[in-house]
C-alpha cells in the first residue's frame, strides 16, 4: 500500500506506473482517492475547529452557573449539545469516507523498481542468470507421476476418492524423500541464521487483507465456513503478520525466519490443477524464509535470499536459472520479483521452483508494522522467498538424479535425512 502523501503529492507517477503494470481500469481509482481524501481532511478540520469551539464553551459554563447566570449556562449547554450531534454525524461520515479511501488504497500497486521489465504478462519475463549445465539423459525420461509410481510412491486415486481432485497420497521412499528435502532446507536455512519456526496455518482475514492483494486472495485462499479464518497458502502470510501493529526495536532488525507448512491454494485462474501430476495441486509443503528489515537493507538482502535458492538447488545437483519477473507479472505489493527455475531434462525447458520478492514498505503499511528508529518510527521492509516446495520441487529432483535403471541417486548433502541411502532402488 503507497503512502497517501506520496500519491497525494505525485498522482502523475502513480498513474505511470499503473500503466506499466497494464492495470489501465485502475486510472480512475487514483482521482477517486485523492477526492475522497480531500474531503475527509475537509472533515478532520471542520470536527476539529468544532471539539476546540465546545471545549472553549463547556469552559464558560461552570463560569456562568457559579455567576448564577442559568439562562446564559442553560444556552450555553444547548450550544454544546448542537455541536455534539453536528460532531456525531460528521464523525460518521469520516468514518466512511475513511474505510472506502483505504480499500482504494489498497487496490493501487506499489511502486515498482525502475529496472523491472516492462511486459504485460509471464512471457516477458527476462532471464538473467543459468546456474549448472542442463543434464542432457542418453535415456528416455518417464513423467514423473510415471517415476514416483515406479517407487509405489504416489497414489492419487486414492485421493481422489478421499478427498478430490488436486491431492495426493506419498508413500514409502518418495514420502520419505519429500520429508528429506525439507528438513535438509530447514537446516540449510538455520545455518544461514534464520530462525526457525511453526506457525498458525489458519490466520484472520484482518491478516490476508495486509499481507496480499484483495485478487490474490480470492485466487488463493479457503475461507472456514463459519469463522473469521482462512487456511494459509504460504507460510509467508503468517509468519509477516506475526508483527502485526507492532513497533519494533530498530536494534532488533533484521528479523530473518524460516518456517515449514503445509499449504492450501485454490489455483483459480490458474492454467488447471493436474491430473495424474503434482506440480500444480490444492495442497503440498514449503519451507519459507522472510526478512523484515531496514528499508535501506532491503536490495542487499533481497540479493542474498535469491541467491541461497540457487545455492540449494545445486547442492542437490538440480541446474537452475534465475528469470527476473516483469512489470505485468508482479503482484500488486511486489517492488521487484525474480523466480527460480529449474531444469526439466524430460520437457528440456526450466520451470519455476522458488519466488523471491521485496515489497518494500508496501506490506508493512497494510499490516502496521513500523520501527521505532532514532528520528523518529519509519515502516520496515518486507521480503520473501521460497526455500523449497515439494512434491513441486521432486519433479526436478527425480528428473535430474534418475539413472537409466530406474534408480535415483541422493546427492551427499540429502544421504544423512535419508538413513544413509546412496540411492533409492524400483521396487
Amino acid at each position: 500500500m503507497l503512502d497517501m502523501n506520496f500519491i497525494r503529492s505525485n498522482p502523475d507517477k502513480v498513474k505511470e506506473n499503473i500503466k506499466k503494470k497494464f492495470q489501465d481500469q485502475k486510472l480512475p481509482l487514483v482521482d477517486e482517492l485523492i477526492e475522497l481524501d480531500r474531503q475527509y481532511r475537509q472533515f478532520k478540520t471542520t470536527d476539529d475547529e468544532l471539539r476546540a469551539q465546545r471545549n472553549a464553551i463547556s469552559k464558560q459554563i461552570g463560569g456562568l452557573m457559579k455567576e448564577k447566570k442559568v439562562d446564559e449556562a442553560n444556552e450555553a449547554k444547548a450550544q454544546v449539545g448542537k455541536i455534539n450531534e453536528t460532531l456525531q454525524e460528521n464523525e460518521k461520515k469520516e468514518d466512511e469516507l475513511f474505510e472506502k479511501a483505504r480499500k482504494i488504497q489498497m487496490m493501487i500497486p506499489n511502486i515498482i523498481a525502475d529496472d523491472v521489465p516492462i511486459g504485460k504478462d509471464d512471457s516477458f519475463n527476462v532471464e538473467e542468470q543459468r546456474f549448472g549445465e542442463p543434464a542432457l539423459k542418453d535415456f528416455e525420461i518417464p513423467y514423473h507421476a510415471d517415476i514416483m509410481a515406479r517407487f509405489n510412491g504416489l497414489d492419487k486415486d486414492a485421493a481422489g476418492r478421499v478427498t478430490g481432485n488436486g491431492f495426493y497420497y506419498l508413500m514409502g521412499d518418495i514420502a520419505r524423500l519429500h520429508s528429506a528435502v525439507l528438513a535438509y532446507a530447514r537446516d540449510f536455512m538455520i545455518d544461514k541464521g534464520f530462525t526457525y519456526c511453526i506457525p498458525p496455518f489458519m490466520i484472520r482475514s484482518a491478516a490476508v487483507d495486509g499481507v496480499m492483494s484483495f485478487a490474490e486472495k480470492e485466487n488463493m485462499m479457503y475461507k472456514i465456513e463459519g469463522e473469521d479464518l482462512y487456511l494459509i497458502g504460504t507460510s509467508e502470510h503468517s509468519m509477516i503478520a506475526k508483527f502485526k501493529d507492532q513497533i519494533l526495536k530498530e536494534s532488533d532488525l533484521p528479523i530473518t525466519m524460516t518456517s515449514y507448512s503445509p499449504c492450501f491454494r485454490k489455483e483459480v485462474g490458474a492454467h488447471g490443477i493436474e491430473e495424474r501430476g503434482v506440480y500444480r495441486i490444492h495442497q503440498f509443503e514449503k519451507q519459507e524464509m522472510i526478512v523484515v528489515c531496514k528499508p535501506e537493507d532491503s536490495e542487499a538482502w533481497y540479493d542474498r535470499m535469491w541467491n541461497y535458492s540457487v545455492e540449494l538447488f545445486r547442492s542437490l545437483d538440480i541446474p537452475v536459472r534465475k528469470l527476473v519477473c516483469c512489470s505485468g507479472d508482479l503482484a500488486d505489493l511486489k517492488y521487484r520479483s525474480c523466480d527460480i527455475e529449474a531444469w526439466s531434462p524430460r520437457q528440456q525447458k526450466y520451470f519455476e521452483v522458488c519466488s523471491c520478492s521485496n515489497l518494500t514498505d508496501a506490506q508493512a503499511r497494510r499490516l502496521g508494522i513500523r520501527v521505532q528508529g532514532e528520528e523518529g518510527k519509519y515502516f520496515a521492509h518486507t521480503l520473501n522467498n521460497t526455500v523449497v516446495a515439494p512434491p513441486r520441487m521432486l519433479i526436478a529432483f527425480l528428473e535430474n538424479n534418475l539413472n537409466a535403471d530406474g534408480s535415483v541417486s541422493i546427492p551427499k548433502v540429502l544421504q544423512p535425512y535419508m538413513g544413509g541411502k546412496e540411492k533409492i532402488e524400483v521396487k
